[in-house]
Order: C-alpha cells, then sequence, then structure tokens
C-alpha cells in the first residue's frame, strides 16, 4: 500500500542523463512509496527498448540539426521530445503499481486545468478525440514504472520532420509504432505553460492518492553508478547496437549503368552484401561487396567504403549521392 509519496522535477534538458536517472530512481523506489519523476528532453527522438532507429526515425536528418536518439528501457513506440513537452514517471515496487490510479493523476491533472481529459483505450489519453499523451511500462526483479508524455506545446511540424519513416526500402524485425491523431494542450486551454502543467501534476498526485507529495532530492544517489548510466544511454551500441536484423535495399540509374544495392545488417554494422548492376566492369560489384561487409550502418561511413575503391569520380559520386538520398 501507497504510504508514501515524494516527486523530483529534473532541469536539466539532456534526455541521455535523463533516462539514467529515472533508471536510479527505478532502483531507488522504496517499499510503500509511489516517486513521481517530472522532466523534459531538448529535440530529441526516443525509442522503445525493441525498436530499429533506422526504420522509426530520419537518424541523420536529426543529428544533422543537432538533435539527440534516445533508447528507453521501456517497449513502445517512437516519440518526439522538446521544450514543449512534459515526460512523467511514476516509479514503485510492483506490489503497489496500479495503472488505473496513475493514469487518473493525469487524467485529474488536465481536468483541474479545464481540460476535458478521458483515459482511452488499455493505456493512451485523450481530449477532443485526439492523444496528447502516450504511455509505456517497464518491470524488473519486483519493480515497476509507467512512463509517459504530455503535449503541451510541441512543434507538430518537427515531429513529423524527425518520426516520417525513411523513402528507403527497408524491412526490419522489431516493434514498429503506431502513428495516431494527436493535439497540444495548449490547443485545448490556451496560454497553458509547462510549469503550469507540471504544477498541475503535483496536485494530482496528492490529490488520487490521498497523501501530501514531498520534494526529493537526488543528490544522494549514486553519482558513479549514473555517470555509467549516461554513457551507456549516449553511446552506440545503446543506440544502435542492438541485436535486430534488418535489409537495406536503394537503386538507381547512371550514365555508367544501374546499380542495386541490398545490405543484411545486425547490430548497426553491414553483415552482408549484394550488388546487383549492368555496370561494364565485373569487378564493380563484388568489390563494392566486399568495401559494404562489416561497415557500421551509417551513410558517412557507407560513403567512405564506396569512395575508397579504384572508380573514377563520377561513380564515387553517384554512389554516394544515392546512399545520403536514403536518409539513414
Amino acid at each position: 500500500m501507497i504510504s508514501r509519496l515524494r516527486i523530483l522535477r529534473t532541469d536539466t534538458t539532456d534526455p541521455h542523463y535523463n533516462l539514467a536517472l529515472e533508471e536510479m530512481l527505478f532502483n531507488a523506489a522504496a517499499e510503500g512509496e509511489c516517486i513521481l519523476y517530472l522532466w523534459q528532453n531538448r529535440h530529441t527522438v526516443v525509442i522503445g527498448r525493441n525498436q530499429n532507429p533506422w526504420l522509426e526515425c530520419r537518424t541523420r536528418q536529426l543529428e544533422e540539426d543537432g538533435g539527440f536518439l534516445a533508447r528507453r528501457l521501456s517497449g513502445g513506440g517512437a516519440v518526439y521530445h522538446d521544450l514543449g513537452n512534459l515526460n512523467f514517471t511514476f516509479l514503485v515496487r510492483k506490489e503497489d503499481y496500479d495503472l488505473p490510479r496513475q493514469l487518473s493523476v493525469i487524467a485529474r491533472a488536465c481536468q483541474n486545468l479545464g481540460i476535458p481529459a478521458e483515459i482511452s483505450g488499455r493505456n493512451d489519453i485523450t481530449a477532443d478525440g485526439r492523444k496528447f499523451s502516450g504511455n509505456a511500462f517497464y518491470e524488473h526483479q519486483g519493480r515497476a514504472y509507467h512512463h509517459g508524455t504530455l503535449l503541451v506545446d510541441v512543434d507538430m511540424a518537427q515531429m513529423g520532420r524527425y518520426l516520417s519513416p525513411s523513402p528507403a526500402k527497408l524491412q526490419a524485425k522489431g516493434v514498429t509504432s503506431v502513428r495516431s491523431r494527436v493535439v497540444n494542450l495548449k490547443e485545448l486551454r490556451p496560454g497553458l505553460t509547462i510549469p503550469e502543467m507540471a504544477a498541475a501534476m503535483e496536485e494530482a498526485f496528492s490529490q488520487v492518492y490521498g497523501l501530501p507529495a514531498e520534494p526529493m532530492d537526488a543528490s544522494g544517489l549514486d553519482r558513479e553508478q549514473l555517470d555509467a548510466l549516461y554513457r551507456r544511454n549516449a553511446g552506440w551500441e545503446w543506440l544502435y547496437g542492438r541485436k535486430l536484423p534488418f535489409t537495406f535495399q536503394c537503386a538507381g540509374k547512371y550514365p555508367w549503368g544501374e546499380v542495386t544495392i541490398q545490405l543484411a545488417a545486425e547490430a548497426g554494422t553491414v553483415r552482408e552484401a549484394a550488388v546487383y548492376t549492368d555496370a561494364m566492369d565485373g569487378g564493380f560489384a563484388p568489390l563494392l561487396e566486399r568495401a559494404f561487409a562489416g561497415c557500421p550502418f551509417r551513410t558517412d561511413a557507407l560513403c567512405r567504403a564506396a569512395a575508397s575503391l579504384p572508380w573514377d569520380e563520377e561513380v564515387r559520386g553517384d554512389l554516394c549521392a544515392l546512399l545520403e538520398e536514403q536518409d539513414l
């Protein structure tokens, strides 16, 4: 039974740090306690634990625009975060996990602001028939959390810019996202700010659980462990190196011939390559196949591999342009 409520709101907007802190809080939640963690990420696409980043997000575009890719522990689909988005996490021991109650906190917070929110389906919350909050879940060794997003004033154009699927022909194993009609809460309550939404969440937290909520100080958490989780969250292996096999294909037609490139990748690395072409150079295809094998599945790495081969500048340029068009 919940007998203590604590609230922590972080002021950093680095997604890799915020997700590391969330994991630390997950392990710190005491018996009979519920922690509400409120946080924001800047310019970030967050994917679920079992998702393929290339299938979910224009990774190169995001990187070029100074954005972040982050992978969370929970399942579910890809979401875009900017500073118009407020994230929440309820962290408890497994015996105290109560999804309807936790969802009620969000609905109550909105209702207190005059927004007619309602719980929809299994785990979404909607207003005016549109979704403004998506949720995901994680449990491990007797602990559980429920976290999600509150769209307050998110840049919907940017959301579409990064979450739109790549034009590349990409087939992958792993969970894929389902897009929904969404709405910003600010559209339903003009002038709504993130601090007002956070205050409403804190008030509703106490109302729904019938207990006062204490502010939490995160300074007592193990700094070395927090830093280690941060480094993992920001690293290539965690973000791209999941063992999710997938295939990629692209094709182009040029004065020197037609070419089709097929790559089988796993853990972010090209495991096998097949090249089909009517180019006059009989060694073209096997050379390119060998160059791609073992290469990181990134546009810059694939371009370097193609450019390293002994062809004229036109061919190298055409191959690199073809790969760059794919928005890997």
